[in-house]
């Protein structure tokens, strides 16, 4: 499943290695944008980094490392793995978006309903990540669009 179908929208290329994607929001929800940035250099290496822009807010993932896209939840679940703690951010097709930081992976290994109530939604949401094999993942035009 490819990122824009998910999130029904047609990716923009911006320059070599940028893709603009605009959703409109539902009844009151904002539009928000997603820019996805493939190889990133900085202090000579490679990164790949996820932004979003919506109304008053504006959220970047650094070192994004693999994203899940979800046709039955119609969202798309961008992580970055590092150190034992993941990051999550999550854009739905609604136009909405949620974050999730410095996440303890033993937190996604858990059974969500014995984690602290204030948790629980980010081992629901950031679970799925520690099922994915991120060690050969790599973006490509395919699964952008």
């Amino acid at each position: 499943m490819s990122i824009g179908s998910v999130l029904s929208c047609i990716p923009k290329k911006l320059g070599n290695d940028v893709y603009r994607l605009e959703l409109d929001g539902e009844g009151d929800n904002p539009k928000l944008a997603l820019e996805i940035h493939l190889g990133m250099e900085f202090e000579n290496k490679r990164m790949n980094m996820v932004s979003v822009y919506s109304g008053s807010t504006f959220i970047q993932l650094h070192n994004c490392t693999a994203f899940i896209a979800s046709d039955l939840l119609r969202q798309v679940t961008f992580f970055g793995k590092q150190g034992g703690h993941t990051s999550g951010l999550i854009v739905e097709e609604a136009a909405a978006c949620n974050f999730y930081a410095n996440v303890d992976d033993s937190v996604l290994k858990k059974d969500f309903t014995s984690l602290p109530e204030d948790m629980m939604m980010c081992g629901v949401a950031l679970s799925l990540t520690d099922t994915l094999d991120s060690d050969d993942f790599s973006f490509d035009d395919e699964k952008l669009s």
